[in-house]
């Protein structure tokens, strides 16, 4: 069977096996080195009232929040796209 990818999807190297974080979208388990890690910055506050705050010269603070999913559920919510055969040969990465 011929493999599609040369890491085989994954970032471990030789390392054996790596733990796993659940997909904060469905709940399977992944490998933490084969889940895709999406972090953004999420406001506490409504953004109307964001608005008006940073308008008036106040600091509103933005917690990061740091997800995993796993590659069906990163590709269903496009957060990373379907590539074709010859640009999953190169080397760059689309995350």
């Amino acid at each position: 069977m011929p493999k599609k990818r040369k890491s085989r999807g994954r970032n471990k190297g030789s390392k054996g096996q790596s733990s796993r974080v659940q997909c904060d979208a469905c709940g399977a388990w992944v490998p933490r080195d084969k889940a895709i890690k999406v972090t953004k910055p999420v406001s506490i506050v409504d953004p109307q009232l964001a608005r008006e705050l940073t308008k008036q010269g106040a600091f509103i603070y933005r917690r990061i929040v740091t997800k995993n999913y796993c590659i069906s559920c990163a590709i269903y919510q496009r957060v990373v796209k379907v590539r074709s055969k010859g640009e999953r040969k190169t080397a760059s990465d689309l995350r």
